[in-house]
């Protein structure tokens, strides 16, 4: 078995997730007596701090959000010949990117809520009016993040008026993000489905119902314990149930995921709508993934030494 090296931080909106995740990735190694090494990956300066160790190290990834699950990272390993957990460099910048990720699924006839993208500087009043008038309700987030950062509902046009109102400080929450996506806002149960390779064969794991004291599973109701009740396995109609595990998995697959993901769904009585793909999800306390593997009598540390196999 190689060193193994755990990246942790990442200094962007999701820096303190990583930490948390990486304590559970630390207390596991240490449960399972292997060697380990922590570094707090900074972007400025990783490329030169990585090659001070030594090739023979495995580099389990616990970093989230921006240079860290987009490819970025893969990139630089990938190019100083370094094993690491988690999708390559491809996989990862397409996961990150919720366009990319839509238009590589096109021919799966998995359905996606209708969706524009924007270069940040476009959005002005106008034009949310206009894409009121056409969707509805609609959501704004970013293209490329993750734990639902920066994810706002637009129910009304008062809410669309309460927005550019306070503009200078909503658009704050985007200063590190060039492009948004606007989405028709389907309501409906918000579902989620765990992605786990045993022999690098992957198999989708159970359906969780997420119910957030929040208007939806926010930032907040992510990782504050009590916002949020899992609900599983969710209670759908079979069929329902089947084609959510089976489109995770499609999901996974197309994408060339390795070692583990998790797919958000929306189901509104009709059908399921595929939100996004996280490929390098929380394993924190109250994290999801954890949760479903340990429904499946799969323990977290196995859950920590399959995705280091996966990596080999």
């Amino acid at each position: 078995m190689k060193k193994i090296l755990i990246l942790e931080g990442g200094f962007n909106e999701e820096h303190e997730v990583s930490m948390n995740t990486s304590k559970e990735i630390q207390k596991s190694l240490k449960r399972m007596k292997l060697e380990f090494d922590i570094i707090t990956v900074n972007p400025i300066n990783f490329f030169t701090k990585i090659k001070s160790y030594n090739k023979d190290t495995l580099c389990f990834n616990a970093l989230h959000g921006p240079f860290g699950e987009d490819g970025q990272i893969q990139k630089i390993l990938e190019k100083n010949n370094f094993s690491y957990t988690h999708p390559g460099s491809e996989a990862s910048k397409i996961a990150f990117d919720k366009s990319l990720t839509k238009l590589k699924i096109t021919n799966s006839k998995i359905a996606c809520p209708n969706s524009i993208v924007f270069n940040k500087n476009q959005i002005k009043f106008d034009k949310l009016i206009e894409i009121y008038h056409n969707f509805d309700s609609f959501v704004l987030k970013p293209v490329s993040s993750g734990s639902s950062y920066g994810v706002r509902v637009f129910n009304s046009i008062n809410d669309i008026d309460k927005f550019f109102l306070n503009f200078e400080n909503e658009m704050n929450v985007y200063q590190n993000h060039k492009k948004l996506m606007i989405e028709k806002y389907i309501k409906g149960r918000e579902l989620t489905v765990t992605v786990f390779e045993n022999n690098k064969v992957s198999e989708a794991v159970e359906v969780t119902e997420i119910v957030s004291s929040n208007n939806f599973f926010d930032y907040k109701a992510k990782y504050t314990k009590g916002l949020s009740k899992h609900i599983l396995p969710a209670r759908l109609p079979e069929k329902i149930y089947q084609q959510c595990l089976y489109f995770a998995k499609i999901v996974h697959d197309t994408l060339g995921c390795r070692g583990i993901s998790r797919s958000d769904f929306l189901y509104d009585k009709e059908q399921i709508y595929f939100l996004e793909i996280n490929t390098q999800p929380g394993l924190t306390p109250i994290s999801l993934v954890p949760e479903q593997l340990s429904y499946k009598n799969i323990s977290f540390d196995m859950l920590i030494r399959r995705i280091i196999q996966s990596s080999f």
